[in-house]
């Protein structure tokens, strides 16, 4: 019952945090240490749970990703789109199977996602004081470079705390996409991404799992898929009038929490 607990925790916590500039991963480690789970099992789990986020997103958007599917032989647009998904999705996809491994034993530990979710809060600042002016107003206006240069972006994500949803979003906008196109974007990339990289994960693992993991993961998932639904709606409305600058003050906020309770003994943070 407890391990089914930790896992519907786990699942909350991914849905509200996949899709806003506050890292997932980041937030994954941190409430893993608080429930005293630890281990390169949890990192699947973590993982694992990524794809309920990844199912809301395919829900919520199923009428454009059905209309991209039936139209990938005849409709240049839709061709275009899933082209520039694929574009973006392979730097993350190279230097994830390279620097994978390097990255779970050594970044994976609230000191670096402390540090991270700080400085990931300073560059949103800085982002939101620029006045960008944005070039590509849909998001069938991108170019492949325009592509590329988001998926460059996004290996940002790969150090645990920065953000994936806050690399791509940010970026993008920083690169001349209009800041609902950049969310839109980042969204349609993360299938790709996420879904690879757990089914990756889980494969790679396959051999520490069992059946008896199966009702954990389950549970994660459902969480996970529910409250992305939630989170996404919110999100789409937010983004139309409002700046990422209250996300930068909590990401900068909870960062020195972290690093401040951790220095006086007030939490003991596993690695």
């Amino acid at each position: 019952m407890n391990e089914l607990i930790n896992a519907a925790i786990m699942g909350v916590v991914e849905g509200l945090t996949e899709f806003l500039p506050i890292s997932s991963t980041g937030h994954l480690i941190l409430t893993a240490s608080l429930l005293g789970m630890t281990g390169e099992r949890v990192q699947v789990f973590s993982l694992a749970i990524q794809t309920g986020a990844m199912l809301a997103v395919c829900l919520y958007y199923w009428r454009t990703l059905w209309t991209t599917l039936k139209g990938l032989t005849s409709d240049r647009t839709a061709q275009r789109f899933t082209l520039n998904v694929l574009i973006a999705f392979i730097p993350a996809v190279v230097l994830g199977l390279i620097f994978g491994k390097y990255i779970k034993a050594v970044l994976f530990n609230p000191s670096v996602v402390a540090s991270t979710f700080i400085i990931g809060g300073l560059v949103i600042l800085w982002a939101e004081k620029r006045q960008t002016v944005a070039k590509v107003e849909t998001v069938n206006a991108m170019s492949a470079l325009d592509a590329l240069k988001v998926g460059l972006v996004q290996c940002l994500a790969l150090i645990p705390g920065t953000s994936r949803s806050g690399a791509t979003i940010i970026g993008g906008m920083l690169l001349g996409l209009k800041r609902s196109v950049a969310t839109e974007f980042s969204f349609f990339l993360a299938i790709p991404t996420l879904m690879g990289a757990a089914a990756y994960d889980v494969y790679k693992h396959r051999d520490m799992l069992s059946m008896a993991d199966a009702p954990a993961f389950g549970v994660g998932i459902a969480m996970s898929f529910v409250v992305a639904l939630i989170v996404i709606r919110w999100l789409i409305r937010y983004v139309a009038t409002n700046s990422f600058t209250p996300f930068a003050w909590y990401r900068i906020a909870f960062g020195v929490l972290v690093l401040v309770s951790a220095k006086l003994g007030w939490v003991v943070w596993a690695g």
